[in-house]
């Protein structure tokens, strides 16, 4: 298996995911242009390091899953806040045929783990995903796992924030079984360079929103198809 772990300026937090990473897996730190030596760290624990230098979340995630090479891949964070020891059941489920796409629902472990204007977002565009595409799910997050062929088939073209979710209401327009489990949250390392303020809460909806109603140029655009 293959874990995409989009990286930008997490020294501190890498010797703990990567200590957690299951064993036998590959993890593919994409580095989004860090200043704080996170490329030599990760490439010294071991991971295959790839840079993306164009800026954004989903730039960095869809970088990840180019360079991937496992069969089923998985998604996850990579500042300490979800634990990627807990991907092996949610590729399973994709590996048996329960489910197309796994996603894992944050559940905070402490007051502040996940800041009160973030669960807002997130529950905004939840909702309004379900309305759009019928797929009831309680989070939006970043932890994930499906089959890279069909990921890629998907055609996801946002480069911001809103690729999480594209995936989700590609996956879901494609016909795709989607499924969510629960797993714990942390309080993060350093800044959410996403959600940490209400300014990157807003700015994180606003690119869900041009998702959601399917605008012809979203926010972060970049090559669809042609890309692969």
């Amino acid at each position: 298996m293959d874990v995409i772990l989009p990286c930008l300026d997490e020294a501190a937090a890498l010797p703990w995911v990567m200590e957690r990473v299951p064993p036998r897996w590959r993890a593919i730190v994409v580095d989004n242009g860090s200043t704080d030596g996170s490329a030599r760290i990760a490439e010294r624990l071991g991971a295959l390091v790839v840079a993306e230098s164009r800026r954004g979340f989903g730039a960095a995630c869809h970088a990840g899953l180019l360079a991937a090479t496992a069969e089923i891949v998985c998604f996850c964070d990579c500042d300490a806040s979800l634990d990627p020891s807990l991907l092996p059941p949610m590729a399973e489920a994709v590996r048996r045929g329960g489910a197309d796409l796994v996603l894992g629902r944050r559940r905070p472990v402490r007051a502040g783990a996940w800041p009160l204007h973030a669960r807002m977002g997130n529950a905004v565009v939840a909702r309004m995903l379900g309305r759009r595409t019928g797929v009831r799910v309680r989070d939006i997050g970043p932890m994930r796992a499906a089959r890279r062929k069909d990921l890629l088939g998907l055609g996801l073209t946002d480069r911001r924030s809103g690729y999480s979710l594209e995936m989700v209401v590609r996956a879901a327009d494609a016909g795709w079984r989607v499924d969510e489990v629960d797993v714990p949250y942390y309080p993060r390392s350093g800044a959410s360079k996403v959600t940490g303020t209400w300014r990157g809460t807003w700015t994180a909806v606003r690119d869900m929103r041009a998702v959601l109603r399917g605008s012809a140029e979203r926010p972060g655009e970049g090559p669809g198809r042609g890309d692969r």
